[in-house]
């Protein structure tokens, strides 16, 4: 896309739009889809699940990140019920197995497959697109897991019913009676008569031979009797219905509050309605923090929360007068105010559609302009402290839109929301004025759309529900095999959490900013041909307009804008800028001779200066 950016025209200043115009409806953050899919990946992903809890329910001291099209508070309230939903399935889960344990050690037994499954999930999470090699330990895990499960199962089945013979004691290993010789016995036997014994016959090597199979199953398999192998089958058809109970709960969630339809009635959503204090606390300060102006950032991460950054433009021209106007006082909050009509023109439908009453779903119709200023976490002795009123924010904004500071940043904020609030690319904009020179900083992030086995969580859920009789029963016996395991891993995870909390663990950090985004940490890492699409067209579109409005505040306070306009074309043509080389040889092309430049003139000082 080649810049149109003229070095000598200065464009007009857009019209206004009248005060009644009509804007499109915006979706609240609360109940948008890009909130519900993240409350669906709550009970989908356990890893995800523990650390939205960690960073905003555990990490107290800590500020919540920004909030760009959805509710933290709300994922919170799902993690938080996911969470709980979990652990009540999980204890029921291992009180069954200790159970069964007391009345047969067998059931013992059953849970290895468990085990290997759980270990191979935990692979399979560290695998990602690993070369296959290393996704070969979890095709085993599994694989032996459930194979080990079925026959377990098979060999119960076969105890109870009596089909396994069971193997005498010594099985596979010939005694004396057997051999025909007990020590000190005579058993009256005389040299070459035969007294009757099958011992050197093909009889007994065919009976020595049947031992060897029982002996082997003998130990691979212990010896129980037939009530405990109903007991142990008993067990496991109660684990199976605890794991269908939880796939029948996950699956009326994501029908039910988790639906579309449902979604957008908060009314209903049985998470929000959890009155714990901790809780309330902890959600009250997070819708206060989440959309604020004032931002508290991590020196580590200012911009945590608004995405992935993008190619960020820094300028710098000298202002020289051109000789037409009358200069006029030039600070940063002109050249920001001078920005604001042309980019809020974006917003306006073309003239071709305006009168014919056509729908325009273009979403720079949504496009959002404000002012937010960035303060780091020093000094504050707890979270509460930070100044989110609106007159601590305006002081704020006043002092830093001008004093150029390191820590404290003012930013004109640009927004454009896409693809149901799952595409939002946020432009950050800067500018200085200092020694008669403009600088200014774009820095643009993009936030990626939701992963995409969140989104097709509702395809899973219908998936379950349609099946018939046989195809629900396999897949709630693959569940079983890992239930166990789970479990205890389930349990951990909340031992060592109430652990945290009982020695202050979490709660004794000092106040932070955020380290981490729960919207980032759902994202795709690679948006879609059509995501970039997007991304590309709001950041042009947006940059195009900033360009203008300075070039308007340049022209308008009596400067050249000359030198900057050609910086632009440069920059959003993809190219490098080079402003003048001194001293320097250089040649282009093959037949290029290699020249001098003279030197660049530099800024003059005293009264014949310009100023």
């Amino acid at each position: 896309m080649r810049s149109t950016l003229s070095t000598n025209h200065v464009p007009p200043r857009p019209r206004q739009a009248p005060a009644n115009a009509a804007r499109p409806p915006s979706t609240a953050p609360r109940v948008s889809e890009a909130t519900r899919l993240l409350c669906t990946g709550t009970y989908l992903d356990a890893g995800y699940r523990d650390q939205v809890i960690d960073e905003l329910y555990l990490s107290q001291e800590r500020v919540v990140a920004p909030s760009f099209g959805f509710d933290a508070a709300r994922v919170l309230a799902h993690a938080l019920r996911a969470r709980r939903v979990e652990l009540a399935w999980a204890v029921a889960v291992v009180l069954l197995m200790v159970i069964g344990a007391t009345v047969s050690l067998w059931l013992l037994v059953l849970v290895v497959p468990g085990l290997l499954m759980t270990i191979g999930k935990a692979i399979r999470a560290n695998a990602g697109a690993s070369p296959g090699y290393r996704r070969l330990p979890l095709f085993l895990m599994r694989w032996i897991g459930r194979l080990l499960l079925a026959y377990l199962v098979v060999y119960s089945v076969a105890q109870g019913l009596g089909k396994v013979p069971q193997p005498e004691a010594g099985a596979g290993r010939p005694t004396g009676v057997e051999a025909g010789s007990t020590p000190g016995v005579d058993t009256g036997s005389t040299p070459g008569v035969d007294t009757g014994t099958t011992q050197g016959t093909d009889a007994e090597t065919t009976s020595d031979d049947d031992s060897v199979p029982l002996a082997v199953l003998n130990a691979v398999t212990p010896d129980i009797r037939p009530w405990k192998a109903w007991v142990s089958l008993g067990v496991l058809l109660a684990l199976g219905a605890c794991v269908a109970g939880q796939e029948l709960h996950f699956v009326r969630v994501l029908r039910g509050e988790l639906s579309r339809r449902g979604f957008a009635s908060t009314a209903v959503d049985r998470a929000e309605r959890f009155q714990g204090r901790r809780f309330l606390r902890v959600t009250r300060r997070i819708r206060l923090e989440q959309h604020s102006p004032l931002v508290m950032y991590h020196e580590a991460h200012p911009f945590c929360g608004a995405g992935t950054a993008q190619d960020p433009w820094v300028l710098a021209v000298e202002l020289r007068p051109n000789g037409t106007r009358e200069r006029r006082p030039l600070g940063n909050a002109t050249v920001l105010a001078a920005m604001r009509p042309f980019i809020e023109q974006l917003r306006e439908v073309a003239e071709s559609v305006e009168g014919g009453g056509q729908a325009v779903r273009d979403r720079l119709r949504h496009l959002r302009i404000d002012e937010c200023v960035l303060l780091p976490m020093e000094g504050l002795q707890h979270r509460e402290e930070t100044p989110y009123d609106r007159a601590s924010f305006e002081a704020h904004r006043a002092r830093a839109v001008e004093e150029g500071g390191e820590k404290r940043r003012h930013f004109l904020r640009v927004s454009v929301d896409g693809w149901e609030e799952g595409l939002v690319v946020t432009v950050f904009v800067r500018v200085h004025t200092q020694g008669r020179m403009l600088m200014l900083e774009i820095a643009p992030h993009a936030l990626l759309p939701v992963r995409a086995d969140f989104k097709d969580a509702d395809h899973l859920a219908y998936r379950f529900a349609d099946m018939n009789a046989f195809g629900r029963t396999v897949h709630i016996f693959t569940l079983v095999a890992g239930a166990p395991g789970q479990s205890l891993m389930t349990l951990g995870r909340h031992l060592v959490r109430g652990w945290r909390r009982l020695t202050g663990e979490a709660d004794g950090a000092g106040t932070d900013g955020p380290a981490l985004s729960v919207r980032e940490l759902a994202s795709e890492p690679v948006g879609s041909l059509f995501h970039r699409m997007d991304v590309d067209r709001y950041l042009k579109s947006v940059q195009d307009r900033i360009a203008y409005g300075v070039k308007e505040a340049l022209s308008e306070a009596g400067y050249q804008t000359g030198e900057f306009a050609q910086k632009v074309v440069y920059i959003t043509n993809g190219g490098v800028n080079i402003d003048a080389v001194v001293d320097s040889t250089f040649a282009i092309g093959a037949d290029a001779r290699a020249t001098t430049s003279g030197a660049r003139t530099l800024p003059r000082k005293g009264p014949d200066a310009p100023r």
